[in-house]
């Protein structure tokens, strides 16, 4: 018997302090939670609409909205919505009810082995080089930090987490924030200073540059990718791409997506929106075996859902059943 849309919701998480990128601030974060069953089993995920792609929760609440009644499968919910939130949100959840009505785990379902333990990067909100380095100093036991950038003023921000942290492994976020005019003293900072990575340094629409130049760190589209089809055009501006289940449109594609990435051979990043331990779970799934692996949401948080995901500092274990999966 195929499930149907059985409650859909907005719901409320304080952050930790603040989140701060180069495009805003946030105190707490606005999730959607959608829940499928068919009377004996339920599933249940979350998914985040991010305005940077024109996504609302009210928007996202619609389109899932739409499906009222009707029999959901994996499958047409694919072909019928397009990337983004809403589609994460009815894919997870259906993930969910499959495991469950199964009598299975979602990676058995998917046909992969069990996942196993993951070390996570932990995000360092953008602010003064001083902040930021004290925000590395207070976090030892996370040998893997991503540092939110902003253009102007980075190169000072980069030594001084460096300086902070001497031996972490650092990956670098710019959220579409460098300029042509900043790029080179950025990019000779990071050289400089051994970053692994660079996470999305210039617009998704103005970043033909990076096609022209030498790029002595490996760069990692994220704005500037959803699914599959946007492979192609990204080959020859960036050496990494950030899979988020958000972008993707969920579980479903973000798994065909990483294996057509690494086809091609790009380096893999899994990351996550700002999110809870139900959004991170499908997402372990995908991670496994990538080159970075981003998936730090609940602990920016002020506040889990209960049960959640189990930290060890920067080790994430498996999600258990009766998260997800």
């Amino acid at each position: 018997m195929q499930p149907k849309l059985i409650d859909v919701a907005i719901e409320r998480f304080p952050i930790r302090g603040a989140f701060v990128i180069s495009r805003e601030t946030r105190t707490e974060q606005v999730v959607v939670t959608v829940t499928v069953g068919d009377g004996r089993h339920q599933g249940r995920a979350e998914c985040v609409p991010y305005k940077r792609y024109g996504e609302t929760p009210e928007g996202v609440i619609a389109a899932i909205r739409q499906f009222t009644g009707q029999p959901l499968d994996r499958a047409a919910t694919q072909s019928a919505m397009p990337p983004g939130a809403a589609r994460n949100g009815l894919d997870c959840a259906l993930w969910d009810f499959e495991a469950k009505a199964a009598g299975q785990r979602a990676w058995q379902l998917a046909g992969i082995a069990a996942p196993l333990p993951l070390v996570t990067c932990f995000t360092l909100s953008l602010g003064t080089p001083d902040a930021m380095a004290a925000a590395a100093r207070a976090v030892p036991s996370h040998p893997v930090l991503k540092i939110k950038l902003g253009g102007a003023g980075d190169p000072e921000r980069i030594r001084a987490v460096r300086a902070a942290a001497p031996r972490a492994v650092i990956v670098a976020d710019a959220n579409e924030a460098w300029t042509p005019d900043v790029f080179d003293a950025c990019m000779a900072a990071c050289v400089e200073i051994g970053v692994a990575m660079i996470e999305q340094p210039l617009p998704a629409d103005a970043d033909d540059l990076l096609g022209t130049i030498a790029r002595p760190i490996p760069v990692c589209a994220d704005e500037s990718l959803h699914d599959r089809r946007d492979l192609r055009r990204l080959r020859s501006r960036y050496d990494a791409i950030n899979i988020k289940l958000d972008k993707a449109g969920g579980l479903t594609e973000a798994m065909l997506l990483r294996d057509a990435a690494r086809a091609e051979g790009f380096k893999i990043m899994v990351g996550c929106m700002l999110s809870t331990s139900l959004a991170m779970a499908p997402a372990l799934l995908v991670a496994q075996g990538a080159d970075v692996i981003d998936l730090d949401g609940p602990l920016l948080l002020a506040r889990d859902r209960a049960p959640g995901l189990r930290y060890a500092g920067a080790t994430v274990q498996p999600a258990s059943a009766d998260l997800w999966g």
